[in-house]
């Protein structure tokens, strides 16, 4: 099976490279922070002692993920954080992080928030599921 490309030079189709891929650099010197994904359930007391929404403790019936990310000796001011729907990139002068995410997240609703005392990035994003409206409305 061969895909048609528009231009015979190209030797690769753009469906074919994986998003996040331009901000791969293998030749980057700054080291990788360490970081911690979590994942965050609204839930109210029909879920906790009745069970009526269906909902369980996977990380499918889960709507936001939450990156904490350590940054020692960094100020906000020095942090560059870009989110696409599937890649976390984050830049510092001395950390560099490329996190592929686990699913997918709009990367428009997401909030970020630099915990000073402990040098701590928090980035909350809301995963973004194609039948989360019939699964858990």
């Amino acid at each position: 099976f061969q895909l048609k490309s528009e231009n015979k030079k190209t030797i690769w189709n753009t469906e074919e490279v994986p998003e996040g891929s331009e901000f791969d650099d293998t030749w980057d010197p700054r080291e990788k922070p360490e970081y911690v994904i979590s994942f965050k359930q609204h839930v109210g007391t029909e879920d906790v002692f009745f069970g009526m929404t269906g909902k369980d403790p996977s990380t499918a019936c889960c709507e936001d993920i939450v990156i904490k990310i350590k940054l020692p000796e960094t100020k906000y001011s020095d942090i560059t954080l870009d989110i696409q729907d599937k890649v976390l990139d984050l830049r510092t002068p001395k950390k560099k992080l490329l996190l592929h995410l686990p699913y997918p997240v709009n990367s428009k609703e997401g909030r970020a928030r630099f915990l000073s005392e402990e040098e701590i990035l928090e980035v909350t994003l809301r995963v973004s599921r194609k039948l989360d409206f019939i699964n858990f409305s």
